[in-house]
């Protein structure tokens, strides 16, 4: 289903909703969101100007895709992205706004395990997707684009881990935009119960170099007592996108969520990253790789905030600006009253390699309790000509040392990312942008 209007009041959104055969609560949830996203301010990310970027006006909220009969039909960008050869694996595509493929081993669908699509979790597990839809993680009112966002919501996931399951290999969603008039508003809900565990990794991928319109992407991410998840990322959508991405965590007592993200791509975006460490024993780790290029600008804000006593949050982001791209990185550790011995520690670099390439880098720290470890760690900089003279003078090419400098730069933290297709797939990404 598609529209050319460019206004989307109530009447298109309870239609839309009737549509999707969503239950009431969720209709009226969407309804409430968009009348309240008149009044809302826009967000205003640290040293970034987004008056002008147009987060907010588009012609189309659904395009229409056709499903592919097999695997082997996906573009070649996707296919590289997924095991082929596995005779049963954990995996949703959805292209654009359709869901296309989705494929569930029957161990998982035994042990409990829902994978699906949002708006099958609406309808077939109404309940359970309304105790966790914009209730604990990212709330509908806290700006203009969270409202947007909740009222608009047109892809996405649903997966949740019952209570002792333990998920032994990643479940993994890829999300493909190849038409020109997708507009996404992708929302995902990962939900741990009690001792489960999961690794979750996502793809979001353009097969056009260039293109135009916005995405508004939102992540809630909640691991209950003594739960641990994984969730790796790597985002590739075009350059004319103008986007706003904001994944949520909320960790309780001894649980663990582990961030691996490769936000990688050509658009101009906003980005937040949140984990509230709210049960004692707590604790959070965000993994981040980034590499700007062309004349994009991007805002990237990295929070991990302690409420429970004893927890530990971790921030580490990499960074590499060429061209004129623009990129401001803000990590805050924020340690709040009460949450005695806990430690928050972060570091962020960022490698510019040409005069008009500009890179920030902003640890701060927000501590209201005396019982605590903190400590940052912050550099900005240009290619060392040491390093490039001593490879050069070997007989390696400019152009190939700069490459080698690079994955260098970046390899503490590829190499460090918790999940292997992750860094496997940064490493291809990194190789295309470095060229």
């Amino acid at each position: 289903m598609s529209t050319e209007t460019k206004v989307f009041d109530k009447e298109y959104i309870g239609s839309f909703s009737k549509d999707m055969g969503e239950p009431a609560w969720l209709t009226e949830f969407r309804l409430q969101a968009l009348a309240n996203s008149e009044n809302l301010p826009m967000p205003k990310p640290d040293k970034t100007n987004i008056k002008n970027w147009n987060l907010t006006q588009f012609a189309h909220h659904i395009v229409g895709s056709e499903d592919f009969s097999s695997l082997n039909e996906l573009p070649e960008d996707v296919k590289t992205l997924i095991n082929l050869e596995a005779s049963e694996q954990n995996l949703y595509i959805q292209r654009n706004n359709r869901p296309t493929y989705l494929s569930v081993s029957k161990e998982l669908q035994e042990k409990g395990v829902i994978f699906t699509d949002i708006f099958t979790a609406a309808r077939e597990h109404s309940e359970l997707l309304q105790k966790y839809f914009m209730t604990e993680g990212v709330k509908a009112d806290e700006h203009r684009l969270t409202a947007l966002h909740a009222a608009l919501v047109n892809g996405g996931v649903f997966l949740y881990v019952p209570k002792n399951v333990e998920v032994a290999e990643p479940i993994q969603a890829v999300f493909m935009h190849d038409d020109e008039k997708a507009t996404l508003f992708n929302h995902v809900i990962v939900v741990a119960e009690d001792n489960s565990s999961v690794t979750y990794v996502e793809n979001y991928v353009s097969t056009m170099e260039s293109t135009s319109g916005i995405f508004n992407i939102v992540t809630e991410v909640i691991a209950k007592s003594g739960a641990k998840v994984q969730y790796g990322a790597v985002d590739t959508l075009a350059k004319g996108l103008t986007g706003y991405v904001n994944r949520r965590g909320v960790a309780g007592r001894d649980a663990r969520i582990e961030w691996a993200l490769g936000l990688m791509n050509d658009s101009n975006t906003i980005y937040e990253n949140v984990t509230n460490l709210i049960g004692d024993g707590s604790f959070g780790d965000t993994k981040t790789v980034v590499v700007g290029r062309g004349d994009q600008t991007q805002n990237f804000t990295t929070s991990i905030v302690h409420f429970g006593k004893n927890t530990e949050g971790f921030i580490l982001k990499h960074g590499v600006m060429k061209d004129s791209a623009t990129s401001i990185f803000n990590g805050i550790g924020k340690i709040e009253h009460g949450a005695s011995k806990s430690n928050a520690v972060q570091e962020s670099r960022v490698l510019m390699l040409n005069e008009k390439a500009r890179g920030d880098a902003n640890p701060i720290l927000l501590i209201d309790e005396d019982d605590v470890t903190a400590g940052h760690a912050a550099s900005v900089g240009r290619v060392d000509p040491l390093q490039l003279y001593y490879l050069m003078s070997r007989g390696i090419p400019k152009s190939e040392a700069e490459r080698l400098v690079i994955h260098g730069f970046l390899a503490p933290v590829v190499n460090a990312l918790p999940i292997e297709g992750v860094s496997k797939q940064l490493v291809e990404v990194i190789e295309r942008k470095v060229k």
